[in-house]
């Protein structure tokens, strides 16, 4: 039987419930379908969803990005309760990495969630990377490699499948995917040695999928962003490293993927190259998903895209069935705020006004516009206690007397909380600097650095600040 472009598609839609024409969709072969934070409202909310989705279909593929950390769809109300890739990376306890990956899996099997698009296994080797930073473990190719093997391997033997982004290396650029199409121009070689072995160890460590980046590498193909590129997927994931699940796109909807030709023609390319799931994006419309389902009959008839690939890639989709998993939800071990305290890098001269001034700091959290990745997530202090937000400041004489805690993200790539930290330390001896993203090894020297900005490590940063962390 020949297959329908349905069968490889991975829409998102809007809102918490299941709209008609998905359910439509479902019954007739549809993919499956990917869910974001707009999505989810509780665990009762979701099961429910996820179920009335398999009514329709029983083997959908029900994806979500899970991360734990920044990039949270299950806590987008509230800001994730674990810590996080980056912090994971520098504490680098591998069996701590596992129970975080575990309990992350088990509350998913819990709400019916199939498949987790987590974990990335980029190498953060750019400070400016505005997309990546406390998503990755680290930049350091080896640690990285480790922890993501340890993440896999624990996810998917708590019955959920994970993916690994974002093939072939997003780690080194300073641009954002969903806004523009980076380069990666690195040579093959340090591509070998940087970007690739945290893929070789996830694959090796039972990854179920694999996603592709929307950027181009021209070490290794000239012409063509990696999604579109059979040269990476084929040559490079199939045949040198060994990958025989499921390919992944990244959403389609980003401008690194279709800002020049929209949706419906890079879902071709991207099937043509050797991609089988096709993640379309948040919010698609019943529209836009025949749009691409006529653009793959087209390209099938002209032959543009051989049926045979189209047939390739529905069946590996599926393959993607639905696990035999215990999906009772269950105490999860968890990191708490204690432990993750102790996981900070503090300064000897901030430890000093640590002890000065236990319990009077007051918290002033710097606004940025976050990545689209990450979304309006609620984070750091903010996410858990009631502490000043500012989005811009150019007159440090409004900012409270007494001793003072500024907190970003960041801090360097945004040139007026730069200028602000500047101008506190040359004239205030009574405030602390907190980095809750990715540190730059060059400027602005952090006070303390948290590597991650979910809620559990606002919560853990508040109790330092009490003199309650290490």
């Amino acid at each position: 039987m020949t297959a329908s472009p349905l069968a490889v598609l991975l829409p998102g839609f809007a809102g918490p419930t299941l709209p008609g024409w998905v359910a439509g969709r479902l019954d007739d072969g549809l993919a499956g379908v990917c869910l974001f934070g707009e999505n989810i409202e509780s665990p009762e909310q979701l099961g429910l969803l996820t179920a009335e989705i398999r009514s329709h279909r029983p083997s959908a593929v029900i994806a979500t990005d899970e991360e734990g950390g920044d990039v949270t769809r299950l806590y987008a109300r509230s800001g994730a309760p674990d810590p996080g890739n980056g912090w994971l990376g520098h504490h680098d306890d591998e069996a701590v990495t596992a129970v975080v990956a575990a309990g992350i899996a088990a509350e998913l099997a819990a709400g019916g969630v199939t498949l987790n698009l987590a974990p990335t296994a980029d190498v953060n080797a750019d400070p400016d990377n505005p997309v990546i930073g406390t998503r990755s473990f680290g930049g350091d190719p080896a640690l990285v490699a480790r922890h993501t093997a340890a993440w896999v391997r624990a996810h998917e033997a708590a019955g959920v499948a994970t993916c690994l982004k974002h093939f072939p290396g997003h780690g080194d650029t300073d641009q954002d995917s969903h806004l523009a199409l980076p380069v990666v121009d690195a040579s093959v070689e340090t591509l070998e040695e940087r970007d690739l072995p945290p893929f070789a160890a996830g694959i090796a460590a039972g990854a179920t999928t694999v996603m592709t980046s929307h950027l181009r590498v021209p070490a290794l193909d000239d012409d063509r962003p990696a999604t579109f590129s059979p040269t990476i997927l084929g040559g490079l994931l199939r045949e040198r490293l060994g990958f025989a699940g499921v390919v992944v796109s990244d959403a389609l909807d980003m401008a690194g993927a279709s800002a020049d030709t929209g949706i419906p023609s890079a879902a071709v390319r991207a099937l043509a190259a050797g991609c089988d799931l096709l993640c379309l994006g948040t919010r698609i419309t019943e529209g836009l998903l025949d749009e691409v389902v006529a653009a793959i009959e087209t390209a099938v008839a002209d032959g543009r895209l051989p049926r045979a690939r189209l047939e390739d890639a529905a069946a590996r989709v599926a393959r993607l069935v639905p696990r035999d998993v215990d999906a009772t939800p269950a105490r999860r071990r968890r990191v708490d705020a204690v432990a993750a305290a102790a996981g900070f890098v503090v300064t000897p001269a901030a430890r000093h006004l640590l002890s000065l001034h236990a319990g009077g700091w007051r918290v002033v959290q710097l606004e940025d516009r976050p990545n689209i990745a990450v979304g309006s997530v609620p984070w750091g202090p903010g996410a858990v206690a009631d502490v000043a937000h500012v989005d811009e400041l150019t007159d440090p004489a409004t900012l409270p007397r007494g001793p003072l805690v500024l907190v970003g993200r960041d801090l360097h790539r945004h040139g007026w909380m730069a200028a602000l930290v500047g101008r506190l330390r040359a004239e205030r001896d009574d405030c602390l600097v907190v980095e809750m993203g990715t540190p730059h090894p060059g400027a602005l020297l952090p006070d303390v650095t948290t590597y991650g900005g979910s809620a559990l490590l606002g919560a853990a940063l508040l109790r330092l600040l009490a003199g309650e962390g290490s």
